[in-house]
């Protein structure tokens, strides 16, 4: 019989293991920042060029992250259940099938131009856009195998490396940025570029560290995961791509309607963008606990579905939910409270359109605080589905959230209601509403049919 563990046990062991990946997230998660504050101080078209580029490299990156993310719930259930063949089989394949696609997705980066003016961008937007790309898109392959190699440790509850690994990582890419973009200490001027070259230096960096703390920590190497790394496993790899891709084209639907939103935001205007993209980067930044805290319950949830425990399942559900919704409440009291300081922290108020950017985004922030509980629900629910290898269903309560409803509300709102950016986040929390709602409902159908 499985002893039940309390509600404080499942607590304290949820942020043991969620609190390094909310580190790692939010860490990770800085690096994109330092990009934006770097570039909102060097110029308002390199601001609006690398929000664009980034959003663009990310809506394809979370696509083939999707086999990185399948790595989580099936090496959890794995462990779970004692097999420890599988953990090594899943993750050599979720690297192959990452390695492909990182492959596949390069010459969208290198005629990215044409892409941003098909979309509407304006001309000098596009082109600085594309040169960061062309560049940045050599960090695909790194960024992924790093996410894969995330999973495998954290379902494996070795967070902590990650978590100082990616804060190393940060600190580097500052550095590196800061030279490459403004021209410091003997480096040349880069603007955009420098900022992309840095970006694939640190990418490279952490993957290679990563890598030696997988394969070589003597308390790993029982999983032997690159010993023969060059030798297909068919099977292994056709599970890993059955369960990773729903979970790319769910996550891909989620950031289109962050990418959309942005690009229609550019029809509107760069000073609209810019203040966009600035809120944007600061309800990400909250986002990262919530994403932290659902890739913990992916573990716990997932382990104890391996090991059969139904009720220890449905306890560390209800336990992840109520500490997300906690931290949630007080990131919607800290945007309606100290808005203006925030904002500015992302921009020199020296240059002439920042007042215009800081009253904008003030008022975006505040939509951010209406959706803040609505996307901590969804990806709390997606993560909890996928410990319970439900990535289908999830797929396509996404797509109908994002794009059936939250893109059209929004464009309607802006465009035809005459509301501008206030419409386009509008649909934003609309979307993200009906998603939350129609997927915790799936989560807990699911769980209370299971004997």
């Amino acid at each position: 019989m499985i002893k039940r563990m309390s509600y404080l046990s499942h607590a304290r062991a949820t942020l043991a293991l969620g609190l390094p990946l909310v580190g790692s997230h939010l860490a990770q998660m800085a690096l994109h920042v330092t990009d934006t504050v770097l570039l909102g101080w060097y110029g308002v078209n390199e601001l609006a060029a690398v929000v664009l580029a980034t959003s663009t490299f990310f809506v394809i990156f979370i696509l083939g992250a999707g086999f990185a993310q399948a790595v989580l719930p099936m090496v959890a259930t794995a462990v779970g259940r004692g097999d420890e063949a599988q953990v090594r089989r899943d993750t050599r394949m979720g690297m192959w099938l990452s390695i492909g696609f990182g492959v596949l997705s390069y010459p969208i980066f290198w005629w990215s131009e044409a892409l941003l003016l098909a979309l509407g961008q304006r001309p000098e937007v596009s082109s600085l856009g594309q040169a960061f790309l062309r560049i940045a898109g050599f960090g695909m392959i790194p960024a992924l195998l790093v996410m894969v190699l995330k999973n495998y440790l954290a379902a494996l509850e070795r967070t902590q490396v990650v978590l100082w690994v990616t804060l190393a990582a940060v600190g580097v890419n500052l550095l590196l940025a800061y030279a490459l973009i403004f021209g410091h200490w003997g480096a040349p001027e880069l603007g955009v570029r420098g900022a992309a070259i840095a970006s694939v230096i640190v990418q490279s960096l952490t993957f290679a560290l990563l890598a030696i703390y997988a394969g070589w920590l003597p308390e790993l190497r029982h999983f032997h995961l690159f010993q023969r790394f060059w030798r297909a496993d068919w099977q292994a790899l056709h599970q890993v791509f059955r369960l990773g891709w729903p979970i790319g084209v769910t996550s891909l639907a989620e950031s289109g309607l962050f990418q959309a939103t942005a690009l229609m935001m550019g029809w509107i205007g760069t000073v609209e963008l810019a203040a966009h993209g600035i809120t944007l980067e600061v309800a990400a930044l909250s986002f990262m606990v919530h994403l932290g805290l659902s890739n913990a319950a992916t573990v716990r949830a997932g382990r104890a579905a391996g090991a059969g425990d139904r009720q220890g399942l449905r306890d560390a559900a209800k336990v992840a939910i109520a500490l997300s919704v906690g931290f949630g409440v007080v990131m919607v009291v800290l945007f309606l409270s100290f808005p203006v300081a925030i904002i500015s922290l992302f921009l020199d108020e020296s240059k002439p359109q920042s007042a215009e950017i800081i009253a904008f985004g003030v008022t975006l922030l505040a939509m951010a605080a209406l959706f803040q509980m609505a996307d901590a629900m969804q990806v709390m629910a997606l993560g909890l589905l996928r410990a319970i290898k439900d990535t289908r269903v999830p797929m396509i309560a996404a797509t109908v959230s994002y794009w059936v409803i939250g893109i059209p509300t929004g464009y309607y709102l802006a465009f035809h209601a005459g509301m501008g950016g206030i419409g386009l986040w509008l649909g934003l929390v609309i979307g993200l509403v009906f998603a939350a709602v129609t997927m915790m409902w799936r989560f807990w159908h699911r769980v209370q049919n299971v004997a």
